[in-house]
């Protein structure tokens, strides 16, 4: 959630940086780093579903788990 929260903050930082005209190079470094913040986030939770949900899943004999994280990683990962 803190995450999210930042990237919340950040988001409100680009509109903000809009209604102000802001240099247009100085708002696409800060889309940047939004973009950054959100693969990073991305990163976690992906880390965390296959620690827990798919983990437990293959524990319990529901190994078509295995090919929704495999489409879920192509979507991803475009």
């Amino acid at each position: 959630m803190n995450r999210l929260k930042r990237i919340e903050g950040q988001v409100r930082g680009l509109q903000n940086m809009l209604e102000q005209d802001a240099y247009c190079p100085e708002i696409m470094i800060q889309v940047s780093a939004v973009n950054q913040a959100l693969n990073s986030f991305n990163k976690v939770l992906l880390a965390e579903h296959i620690r827990s949900c798919v983990t437990d899943d293959i524990r319990d004999g529901r190994t078509e788990t295995v090919d929704e994280l495999v489409e879920t990683l192509k979507k991803v990962m475009k």
